[in-house]
């Protein structure tokens, strides 16, 4: 595959930049597709990524439609057939500055001033289009062969939420039409899996604008889903001697100053809010909290470890752009957790972290993950705490007890929080790309800043190392994790209805009463559906709705046997027995978490 260079010169494109490139011309040809429909169009930036290419565009008052999508990739095929040769040049900055305000590019103007002095300013033209790029590109319109255009959304100038929203245009192209429709399918599968379309469907939360973007509400069936993972690991931590707390969702603005949040993390937290002279922040964790926790009394090296859990939320302002359902919010629930520790101890405390986020895994069968070391990058001092002996010390404290767990891991510089290393668990999902979902981190800078102290055996005050750990992370995220792996499919244990009565007619409508009623007084989530529809719909509603485990179909011979025909979700098939049989059979399930 022959590409341009920005010097104009033509060669052979390196196997594995080819589909960047075919990707990073495609946005080009998509730009050139929009400028003809929208002629005032001004862009901002363009370039391909790992799921395709996007292209932010401020299009002043216009919004765009289903319909405009399909326009615009409608032109971009005219584009293709058209043939246009692609061809690139290079400007002094002065003329590319005018070239860019001649064709009113307001904002590739403000990008030539962000470049340096000496920076490279090229372009590459086809027909009547031209765009700043570095390349390199195809040296033909026509040799993109397989493209789709796949939504759209909004995203801020230089990703500052202080700066204009655009539209940003998404798209994706590959080498060929069958490697375009196998990720078409895969698109499709992640639409049929997205926890946001099965939450509706099955009533587990919604979100309103009046509320807010990014603050879900969780409704009933959905709350008792959260409720459900929020006993699990409490029960699982109880076991550990972790105390669980209580603390507030506000803090002053003082208390993150002093942990360093306030300057590391100002622009994740939402605005101050002055209250009778002092300044309060919703809290984005809850370290802080339980720093304070631990400084409320003196502290023996008896006491220690010390495991404070809470169940916490925690608010973030996150980019609208980047909100998705409960997966990613803005107010959310941390399953979080600190660990404070005496230097001797934090192999153990480790390896125990590790043995509970693994037990996790195996109970909710994820097999899919990685663990990575994330670290800091000693480039950026102003992206961590300035203290490099600490650093020193804590990475190689952590990357010791990996190594000596026996954990197979990567190390990724840059990915550390801004006080210590921590170690990652990455999962990768049934749909798109892979997430942290556990973590637990190694911290000897918070308990410095907050004075925090133990005595020690030799009688001399030391200061406690910290580990912040989060095992099913946030439930929030958790559950979206959850819905899309299983399709909403959940075990028994954790269904928010885990049976359905379904009277065949009223003449069986006593007995399904009475059906319902005992299972309720045995604890069981069950309903009863007794509307006046036919049995086939209250199945299939039942089955491929709700999700419900288990459908009891109660007709005239079950009524008269004192049984029930059990109809299992999972495989379509119906069984008759005793009730007691039944109940047996579920309660079981749900005790043992099956």
């Amino acid at each position: 595959m022959k590409v341009i260079y920005n010097d104009g010169h033509v060669a052979e494109c390196p196997e594995e930049e080819q589909l960047h490139v075919i990707r990073h011309t495609a946005a080009h040809i998509m730009a050139q597709a929009i400028k003809r429909l929208w002629p005032h169009a001004d862009f901002a930036y363009g370039p391909a990524n790992e799921r395709g290419f996007y292209y932010d565009v401020d299009l002043g008052d216009t919004k765009l439609t289903d319909e405009d999508l399909q326009a615009i990739e409608a032109e971009m095929k005219k584009i293709v057939k058209e043939n246009l040769p692609i061809k690139s040049f290079i400007l002094p900055r002065e003329e590319a500055i005018k070239l860019m305000e001649d064709r009113k590019e307001s904002y590739k103007v403000e990008h030539i001033g962000d470049l340096p002095e000496d920076a490279v300013i090229s372009f590459y033209q086809q027909g009547e289009y031209i765009d700043m790029c570095t390349g390199p590109h195809l040296t033909y319109t026509k040799a993109l062969k397989a493209f789709k255009i796949t939504g759209q959304s909004g995203a801020y100038w230089k990703a500052d939420k202080n700066n204009k929203m655009l539209t940003r245009v998404n798209g994706t192209a590959f080498a060929t039409q069958e490697e375009l429709e196998k990720y078409l399918q895969e698109l499709a599968e992640a639409e049929q899996r997205d926890h946001r379309k099965i939450g509706r469907e099955m009533g587990l939360f919604m979100t309103d604008n009046l509320v807010g973007r990014g603050l879900p509400m969780f409704l009933p069936k959905g709350y008792t889903l959260w409720q459900e993972l929020e006993e699990y690991i409490k029960e699982k931590e109880r076991r550990l001697d972790y105390q669980h707390v209580m603390t507030p969702c506000v803090g002053t603005v003082d208390l993150y100053k002093t942990s360093g949040h306030w300057d590391h993390y100002k622009e994740n937290m939402f605005p101050a809010m002055e209250v009778e002279g002092e300044a309060f922040v919703l809290r984005p964790m809850n370290c802080p909290h339980h720093m304070r926790i631990y400084a409320n009394k003196p502290h023996s090296y008896r006491d220690l470890p010390l495991r404070i859990g809470e169940i916490a939320h925690d608010f973030r302002f996150e980019a609208s752009g980047t909100l998705k359902g409960i997966e990613r919010a803005r107010h959310f629930c941390q399953n979080d957790a600190h660990l404070f520790v005496t230097p001797e101890q934090i192999k153990d405390e480790v390896s125990a972290v590790c043995d509970l986020i693994f037990e996790a895994y195996r109970d909710f069968k994820i097999t899919d993950y990685r663990c990575v070391l994330s670290l800091r990058d000693p480039a950026d001092t102003q992206k961590y705490h300035p203290d490099d002996e600490m650093w020193e010390k804590a990475e190689s404290a952590l990357r010791e007890v990996m190594i000596d767990l026996g954990l197979d891991f990567t190390e990724e510089i840059g990915e550390a929080a801004f006080y210590g290393p921590k170690l990652d668990v990455n999962v990768k999902p049934a749909v798109g790309g892979e997430y942290t979902l556990s973590t637990c981190q190694l911290d000897f800078c918070l308990p410095a800043k907050f004075e925090l102290t133990y005595v020690d055996k030799d009688g001399t005050e030391k200061t406690p190392v910290v580990l912040h750990r989060a095992i099913l992370g946030s439930l929030d995220r958790f559950m979206a994790y959850l819905i899309e792996e299983t399709k909403g499919k959940f075990p028994v244990w954790l269904a928010p209805l885990q049976v359905k009565v379904l009277p065949v007619s009223d003449k069986t409508l006593d007995y399904s009463k009475a059906i319902y009623e005992k299972l309720m007084d045995l604890g069981i989530r069950v309903e009863l559906d007794d509307r006046n529809e036919k049995v086939g719909y209250k199945i299939r509603e039942a089955q491929q709705v709700d999700r419900v485990p288990y459908m009891l179909v109660l007709g005239p011979q079950e009524s008269e046997a004192n049984t029930v025909a059990v109809r299992s979700r999972d495989t379509g098939e119906t069984e008759t027995m005793s009730f007691e049989a039944f109940v047996e059979k579920i309660t079981k399930e749900i005790k043992d978490r099956a």
